[in-house]
């Protein structure tokens, strides 16, 4: 039988208590500044990736530094194990807020297609409409580019027509600008 008192102790002191919480904190800053820079790599925001590259390392290098010197105090791990897995909560956080770039959104509606691509149209949003034919007849495919930011609004304004309506979204990169790259 392994007895963990041989590898782990337990330190509990001012110094190690405030070593614990800086360790956690900068694992949850290191964490969250990477999950916001693997955004801005699917964007292809390569200054941006660069500078949040090399301080997510700073910080990286930083905290297992202080970790390494006390690994043998189980708080000192904890707190660094916690500080991870708060850390990706707290970037997918901010990644939902920050909603940078743009989705296609699709919406698939039997009945009400055109009454939706003109309330989206009176809201100033670029639609395409597709006629299509579905598993019961034919529907309308409507297209509609937004920033992610505009992803609820939009949804918002379909259901209000038609709540029915199947929608997706998924991202997309700008090529070329167009109508949906135009400030509202």
């Amino acid at each position: 039988m392994i007895d963990m008192s041989d590898f782990f102790t337990v330190q509990i002191t001012l110094q190690s208590l405030l070593s614990v919480l800086m360790i956690f904190a900068l694992r949850v800053v290191n964490v969250s500044i990477d999950t916001i820079r693997m955004l801005f790599v699917m964007r292809g925001r390569k200054g941006l990736v660069w500078i949040l590259g090399v301080l997510t390392s700073v910080i990286y290098i930083v905290v297992i530094a202080s970790v390494l010197q006390q690994t043998n105090n189980i708080l000192s791990v904890l707190g660094y194990a916690t500080g991870y897995a708060t850390g990706n909560v707290v970037g997918m956080w901010l990644e939902e807020c920050l909603a940078v770039g743009f989705a296609e959104v699709r919406i698939i509606s039997p009945q009400r297609g055109a009454a939706i691509r003109e309330r989206l149209r009176d809201a100033e949003y670029a639609v395409t409409e597709i006629p299509a034919r579905g598993k019961d007849g034919m529907v309308t495919v409507l297209n509609c580019s937004v920033r992610r930011k505009e992803i609820a609004e939009v949804e918002k304004i379909v259901r209000a027509v038609d709540a029915e309506a199947f929608i997706t979204a998924e991202d997309v990169r700008a090529v070329q600008r167009g109508f949906w790259g135009m400030e509202k």
